[in-house]
């Protein structure tokens, strides 16, 4: 979770009005704050561009006529926050994340005016090579590369260990950012831009380890409106095995196959689940230990469909993908959820749903 005060996450639970910010920047340097009457940020771990925005402006009056006016798609960004106010004349704002412009709206009489952007991954995305590139090194040095390579000033930053990898050599028109995400899969990781506008290479955090960063109770003074628990077979695996082959490196052929072996998991390996394997490949993968890191992290995603869950609560902007959160139903059933995607409103009456990809029960 973005790091916010106690305060704050106790004005969640309390009647209050929410302060929202969004900042045009021009590509002339000037940055303008922007009036609007509603809109939200979309953040979806599953997605290769995890972070998108819609913002409603009334003005009908900035919907841009020419590339010279303020709100053409052309280079302007937005940054969003949105926050709590505490009644004594102070705030606390958090990032929703910075977002390229990339359309622009609306009636141009009465309005409203429509914007929408994506998060920085896009421009990584839409940089297409135009010639041969070879990605070599390692996890942390050929990532930073790809994304430097589109956005030079940008910071990376990495929580894992930094491994070595195979060359992995990309054709004309490849997408550099599906290839950042492949070679962070080689170390068992995953990459994206974060609410700052940095980008991240890290490791889900473990349901069964992490320490829950949020309460959504259905008790007096909780955040609780509604929730739902599901499970599905659909595309669950409990094995993933992984493969890598590096001509270009003259490596020979590895692989490693990690299944799910906890005895008390309904999707073990061998149990009345089956063996339902996934099968995966990259030349980055060199060694055993490489494709066994990929594997086990394409395994938490292939078996957390088997328990999910819909939560809404009230808005809590401090959230992130990835953060488990301690979740008590009306019934008194208590469960740990961990989060994958959610919807920040931009008014002061949206509702809050939460998604999560995995849920075991609380002691």
């Amino acid at each position: 979770m973005y790091p916010v005060s106690d305060r704050f996450l106790a004005r969640l639970a309390e009647n209050h009005t929410p302060v929202t910010r969004v900042q045009l920047f021009l590509t002339d340097g000037r940055i303008v704050d922007l009036d609007h009457t509603g809109g939200s940020v979309s953040v979806d771990r599953s997605q290769a561009i995890r972070r998108t925005c819609t913002v409603t402006v009334a003005d009908p009056a900035l919907i841009p006529r020419t590339a010279a006016d303020k709100l053409a798609t052309y280079g302007a960004a937005l940054r969003i926050s949105r926050g709590v106010e505490y009644g004594d004349g102070s705030t606390e704002l958090v990032p929703l994340g910075l977002f390229r412009l990339d359309s622009v709206d609306g009636d141009v009489s009465d309005g409203p005016v429509n914007l929408q952007g994506k998060a920085l991954e896009c421009a990584v995305a839409d940089d297409k090579f135009t010639e041969a590139y070879t990605a070599t090194g390692t996890v942390v040095g050929a990532i930073t590369a790809l994304i430097q390579r589109t956005l030079p000033s940008t910071d990376v930053i990495s929580t894992i260990v930094d491994t070595p990898i195979g060359s992995r050599a990309f054709d004309v028109e490849a997408d550099p950012w599906a290839g950042a995400q492949e070679i962070a899969a080689a170390a068992g990781a995953e990459v994206y831009s974060n609410a700052d506008g940095v980008f991240v290479i890290a490791t889900l955090p473990d349901l069964l380890t992490a320490t829950p960063v949020w309460a959504v109770e259905a008790t007096e003074g909780g955040v609780y409106i509604s929730g739902s628990r599901a499970m599905t077979s659909d595309a669950v695996f409990n094995g993933v095995l992984a493969r890598g082959e590096n001509t270009t490196d003259d490596a020979p052929p590895v692989s490693a196959l990690i299944v799910d072996n906890d005895p008390g998991s309904p999707t073990r390996w061998g149990g009345p689940f089956g063996r339902r394997p996934k099968f995966i490949s990259s030349s980055t993968l060199t060694t055993v230990n490489a494709c066994a890191a990929a594997a086990a992290l394409e395994l938490a995603n292939a078996k957390a469909p088997n328990a999910s869950g819909d939560i809404s609560s009230m808005p809590n902007p401090a959230l992130e993908p990835g953060d488990v959160i301690r979740v008590a139903h009306p019934d008194g059933v208590r469960e740990l959820h961990q989060v994958a995607s959610f919807s920040v409103p931009l008014d002061e009456g949206g509702d809050f749903p939460i998604t999560t990809i995995s849920a075991k029960e609380d002691a």
